[in-house]
């Protein structure tokens, strides 16, 4: 009689404490399989360290990996609280296409209906991204940038093939500076919208587990 697989895992990555605690307080029920939330430290470096670290153990041989965090939006009409999925992440070094990225806008969509959800690339930075630079980055056709999701994809392919995605919450965006009133309001948002994102990690995951090897 012959045994299935057992399910590769899930490696949900993210950079700071805040979200590290959204992503732990979520539903995780629905998890297909085995289940990793990893922090790792603000910026490309720490990220890229971090999750060749994670990948080199055995338990997350074959793990699918998902960057996940607060983001700042680039494009106009763009409010804390919404969801940018990515269809590929940009640095200097290459860029990655994400994998499943209609099923993740399908599944955001039917889990926080009413919460507005856009894709396109997304791309990365080593600071935090103000004024002129973001029409900059826009210009390139980013929707999005972040520190860490570039680093994370690019790290987890290096050794091997596996699906990856990134899936961000705005938390500032053009006409909602962090530095401006209404931050706090806007950061409580983009919280609870990151600790309700879990299913539709576990339903991505759910279609494109890659069986062990």
């Amino acid at each position: 009689m012959s045994t299935q697989p057992a399910p590769a895992p899930l490696l949900i990555a993210c950079a700071l404490g805040i979200e590290h605690l959204a992503l732990r307080t979520g539903d995780r029920s629905g998890a297909g399989g085995p289940v990793a939330v990893l922090r790792t430290g603000m910026g490309p470096k720490a990220a890229e360290r971090s999750v060749a670290r994670a990948l080199a153990d055995p338990a997350l041989a074959g793990a699918a990996v998902l960057a996940t965090g607060f983001c700042a939006g680039l494009a106009p009409g763009m409010h804390p609280g919404d969801l940018v999925v990515a269809e590929e992440t940009r640095d200097p070094r290459g860029s990655v296409a994400c994998t499943g990225t209609d099923l993740l806008v399908k599944e955001l969509a039917r889990t926080l209906p009413g919460r507005e959800v856009h894709t396109g690339p997304l791309t990365g930075s080593d600071h935090v991204v103000r004024g002129e630079e973001r029409s900059d980055l826009r210009a390139t056709g980013a929707i999005a940038v972040d520190m860490e999701s570039a680093a994370t994809l690019l790290s987890a392919v290096r050794g091997q093939p596996r699906p990856v995605a990134a899936v961000r919450v705005v938390v500032d965006a053009p006409e909602h500076e962090l530095v401006r009133i209404g931050t706090l309001r806007g950061g409580i948002s983009a919280f609870r919208v990151l600790r309700s994102v879990l299913p539709t990690f576990f339903e991505w995951h759910r279609n494109v587990l890659l069986p062990r090897r």
